[in-house]
């Protein structure tokens, strides 16, 4: 009889959970995007390409392949109706663990994109890469450095790609720049405040990410702009990141859109 009670329970709040989601679903596809409803700043993190290409029996470097169209996709679309900044983790300072061939399969894949560049030139969406550079080969660098140049006077969305990128590792090479500048008598040390981190961080001069995506069915941050993300928007799916589509991009930006932000406030 208790088993039976906790299962019709457990029956009725699953269903209540579905008919609100699905409600939700109805009701976000009225909500139009606007400039005045999207975010300025939508932060990706591209998971689950792995898993992508285990579930089809195929190597690991066939889902980063399909990933890396993904992500050409959703940030020509974020250009398109005009979001000012996107930023897309590519490749953790953790993901060195991984083993050499998916490695170098990355880095082959990065190599292809930058050589691709300068097609973003003509879409107009300015390239800026965040994160330790001096781990990468000196051609990627290279190449990096042209991308930026090539898109430096583009005034449409900001392209922030993380490569070699750690949130702590980003906070401690901030706070490394403040003592450093404190010892040389320059900065006093009272005045440090959190403007003095933050402007010393990869994002320096850009707003703080209003929506964090994660595909994949995970639900951490994996060490990803630690320190601006305080107070951002979440938003989770069990899709793997090969398969987001622009459809998957408009619900988050929806959902994202119902959301009231008080930052703490009432």
């Amino acid at each position: 009889m208790l088993f039976l009670f906790v299962h019709c329970t457990l029956s009725i709040v699953h269903c209540r959970r579905v008919a609100v989601i699905s409600l939700f679903k109805n009701k976000a596809k009225k909500i139009e995007l606007t400039p005045e409803n999207l975010p300025r700043h939508v932060a990706v993190i591209m998971d689950g390409n792995g898993r992508w290409a285990k579930k089809r029996g195929l190597p690991r470097s066939a889902g980063h392949i399909k990933g890396a169209k993904t992500f050409q996709s959703i940030a020509r679309y974020g250009n398109k109706i005009g979001l000012r900044y996107m930023t897309a983790y590519a490749f953790s300072t953790e993901n060195w663990r991984r083993p050499p061939d998916e490695i170098k399969a990355i880095m082959n894949l990065l190599r292809d994109y930058l050589k691709d560049a300068s097609n973003y030139k003509y879409e107009n969406i300015k390239t800026i890469f965040i994160g330790e550079r001096a781990q990468l080969d000196a051609d990627i660098t290279e190449l990096m450095e042209d991308a930026e140049r090539e898109s430096r006077d583009a005034t449409g969305m900001t392209l922030n790609i993380a490569v070699n990128y750690g949130g702590r590792a980003e906070i401690l090479r901030a706070v490394r720049s403040i003592a450093d500048e404190a010892a040389k008598g320059l900065l006093d040390a009272r005045g440090i405040d959190e403007n003095a981190i933050g402007s010393r961080l990869y994002t320096a001069g850009q707003p703080d990410p209003d929506l964090i995506i994660r595909p994949s069915g995970e639900y951490r941050l994996s060490n990803f702009l630690v320190w601006q993300s305080a107070y951002a928007e979440f938003w989770y799916d069990n899709v793997l990141w090969p398969d987001f589509t622009v459809t998957h991009f408009e619900r988050a930006l929806m959902d994202y859109a119902t959301r009231s932000r008080r930052f703490g406030g009432i």
